[in-house]
């Protein structure tokens, strides 16, 4: 394992691995472990704190797989008046010139999936592009706008620390826990994403690209947060055909919600065999696709 360290657009630094052999893939996950206490919060809010290093051992011995955390970075680093769409792709992009890619395929998450869309947008060195729990097309910028901002409202008040188990979902009794600067971050990348449309520029993506979600994923909101419905699984449902026909792979995992279809046993299953159905050097491989 080879580590590197990359200068974000706002001059911070993050660290990252390169681990296995191959056609490069960038992840932009957390491997370190995380300490008993809060690998347990984790899993009572429904995720998963293996999910960086299920991926990563498990395209390592045919990918060479590139992990940064930056989710992490941007929560420890908020980048409150400049983490705009253009900032996103210039981030990803100096990850992979720190790890020596020049070439790679990217998989993000939630609003790091959003990431690879416009990182598909500014560059022509992607050979692939997979977006988990976030919509090509149709996407709730509006929904994601009105929910940022209502997290920031928030954070500007001290929050009481959540007493006992949390439930999945119960985004009023969670509270909001980090700074005003984290998220004020979110609010400035959704506002300029207000006149965005994703319908048209995603047609634009030509490479092999994957998008996929649970398929319950509609994560509601409570009163505290505008009774607000970010949809996820519905517009990629609606656009599925189209995006179909425009080259995309399409996947809604059955019974999944925005957390557990984010969840590193979900989707391995899904990533594995598209990357190695896709990689640039498939077609000179034997029955690969598949394994």
């Amino acid at each position: 394992m080879a580590e590197f360290v990359a200068t974000l657009h706002d001059g911070t630094t993050l660290a990252g691995t390169v681990e296995g052999s191959g056609p490069a893939v960038l992840l932009p996950v957390r491997t370190a472990p995380h300490d008993a206490a809060t690998a347990e919060g984790m899993r009572q809010w429904g995720a998963d704190p293996d999910l960086g290093a299920t991926l990563v051992h498990g395209l390592a011995d045919r990918f060479r797989v590139v992990a940064a955390d930056y989710e992490g970075h941007r929560l420890a680093h908020p980048a409150a008046g400049t983490l705009t769409p253009d900032a996103l792709a210039a981030d990803l992009l100096a990850v992979a010139d720190a790890a020596g890619a020049d070439r790679f395929a990217y998989y993000g998450y939630s609003w790091l999936a959003l990431a690879g869309l416009h990182l598909a947008l500014h560059t022509d060195r992607l050979w692939g592009l997979a977006m988990g729990g976030y919509p090509p097309a149709g996407g709730p910028y509006r929904a994601m706008l009105a929910v940022t901002r209502a997290a920031h409202e928030k954070a500007l008040v001290p929050q009481e620390p959540v007493d006992g188990p949390v439930t999945p979902g119960d985004w009023d009794a969670a509270g909001i826990t980090v700074g005003a600067q984290v998220t004020a971050q979110f609010v400035t990348l959704y506002e300029a994403l207000q006149d965005f449309d994703d319908t048209t520029a995603q047609r634009e993506v030509t490479v092999p690209r994957l998008a996929f979600a649970g398929s319950e994923d509609a994560i509601t909101y409570g009163p505290g947060w505008g009774d607000t419905v970010v949809e996820i699984a519905p517009p990629l449902t609606r656009h599925r055909a189209e995006l179909v026909a425009q080259g995309w792979d399409v996947e809604l995992l059955d019974g999944l919600d925005h957390m557990s279809a984010m969840h590193g046993g979900n989707v391995l299953p899904l990533l594995r065999p598209w990357l190695l159905a896709n990689a640039p050097d498939a077609a000179t491989r034997r029955g690969g696709a598949r394994s």
